[in-house]
């Protein structure tokens, strides 16, 4: 993919510190799960672990829309954007 753009620093970051809150979350459920704990207690924490990256997923898209597609500088490559974006839309709802 042409990436020909860059994103705010600040809203990279916040990102990444969100990637890696997710990464902590995964990494305890693995341990609650080596640890054989409670069923319930390691359900409540995958979910909140989809939440959080259902959470970073819609940042991300919005930010796609704001800085990839509005951000174009040609209106191909704002619908060539767009059609990419629908795209993967059409898998996330799955």
């Amino acid at each position: 993919m042409n990436h020909d753009h860059t994103h705010p620093e600040e809203e990279r970051k916040a990102l990444c510190n969100r990637v890696h809150r997710i990464t902590g979350q995964l990494k305890a459920i693995d341990t609650m799960i080596r640890e054989d704990q409670d069923c319930a207690e390691i359900l409540m924490q995958l979910v909140s672990a989809r939440k959080a990256l259902k959470s970073l997923s819609e940042k991300l898209i919005h930010s796609h829309l704001h800085h990839c597609i509005e951000g174009a500088q040609q209106t191909s490559d704002a619908r060539r954007k767009l059609r990419e974006l629908l795209k993967v839309l059409e898998r996330y709802v799955e």
